[in-house]
This record gives C-alpha cells, structure tokens and sequence, in this order.
C-alpha cells in the first residue's frame, strides 16, 4: 500500500493496481500548485465531507477518469447528478470493494456544499486492503467514538487531522492515536492557510516523547506500508 500526501487532507492511496484518491482539494490550494489533476490516476474517490477544501476537484477527476466517489447518501446524490458514477455509504456501514474492505465511520464536525447546502453528516474511512490497515479521520475532534475502530480492525497507520482550530490539534491527535491503538501516524490538514499552521518540530517531538511517531510529509511525497 503507497500513500501520497498532496496537501491540506487530500491524499492519493495505491492498493496493488487500484488507485484512490481521497478528499482531492489540490488545483485550489497554492501550497500544492506543483500537482497537476490532469495527470492524477484515479480508480476511486472518497469523500469524507462536503466543505470545498475537501471536494473541490472531485468533479473534474471523476469526469476524467470515471473514478466512483464512495461517500454518504447525500454527497452521492449530489455527485451523480453531475453524471458521476458513485457508491453510497453511511456511518457504521462497511462494503468489500476490489481493493479491500471500506468501513464508514464517525467524525464530528460539519458537513455543507460551498453554495451551504446539506451535505449530510461527516465521516471517516477505514480501510483494509493489502494487509494493510488504515484509518482516515476525515476532519473531527477527539471523539470517544475511535475507541470503536480498534475492537475491529488492527490498524498499521492512523491518518488525523492536526492543525486544530477547525479540527483536533497536536495534543488531541496523540490521545486519538491512543484511542485507535496506533502509534504510527500520518499528519494531515495542517499548514494550508494561517489558522491551521502548526511548528513541525514541536509537534513531533510530542508524540516522540509519548513514544509515537508522527509522520510529516511533503505535499507530493509518499510512504509505503
């Protein structure tokens, strides 16, 4: 399983021949101007929430591809009605697609389409496929509700939101890494515009003194599990 970083929550994850995207913002974030969408393979999209950071680009990939955007009913809706083939879920439901399982999960926050309509409540993603375990927290606070994820699933990597203000900060990231029982995790939805920067150093060196290792990458790069 190859994971790619391509800025603020948007993320690109490769299980044998399979290519998901998830939450692609990128053609609208200048942080990540050196990627171009038009060169971006993609089998699946997943779509944790409806907020413009999250599916700006979703549109024009999926029309490109014919990638299927997997997220709730109501982001469905709104995708198929633009002629996307997509996959509906909602929160506590799972589905074994060609490149693993795919579970819907809890996440607290918000959830509107930029024009402020609906975009039904957020979610996060577990996966496990390849061998490999993953959870993406989508945009959350700390919720009890991770504590869930770990009496199913082993995981090998969390993926969590660390840039606080709109979602959990550093401090919240390694209790949430606590509840999910993974120690290896993936930082993400930080630095794109002045609320959610964050001190990388200060940051890593919480979690290594929790004995954890946060993992910072720059937008374009990967990491294998």
């Amino acid at each position: 399983m190859k994971i790619t970083f391509y800025g603020h929550a948007s993320l690109g994850i490769q299980v044998n021949d399979v290519d998901i995207l998830v939450d692609p913002f990128i053609s609208g974030n200048p942080k990540a101007s050196h990627i171009n969408i038009d060169e971006l393979k993609a089998d699946y999209i997943l779509v944790t929430h409806a907020h413009q950071d999250h599916i700006l680009d979703v549109e024009a990939i999926a029309k490109r591809t014919h990638a299927v955007v997997v997220s709730n009913f109501e982001i469905v809706s709104y995708f198929e009605k633009l002629g996307i083939e997509c996959h509906p879920m909602n929160h506590g439901g799972k589905w074994d697609f060609d490149f693993g399982i795919v579970r819907y999960v809890n996440a607290i926050h918000t959830s509107s389409f930029p024009d402020g309509s609906y975009g039904g409540q957020p979610g996060g993603f577990v996966i496990e496929g390849e061998h490999k375990n993953i959870y993406i927290a989508g945009d959350t606070a700390l919720t009890f509700d991770m504590k869930l994820i770990p009496l199913q699933t082993k995981l090998d990597l969390a993926i969590l939101p660390i840039g606080d203000n709109f979602t959990m900060g550093v401090d919240d990231a390694i209790l949430a890494s606590d509840f999910v029982a993974c120690d290896k995790v993936l930082g993400y939805h930080f630095d794109t515009f002045g609320y959610i920067e964050i001190d990388h150093e200060v940051a890593k060196r919480k979690f290594f003194e929790k004995e954890k290792d946060l993992m910072l990458l720059e937008i374009g790069d990967f990491i294998e599990l």
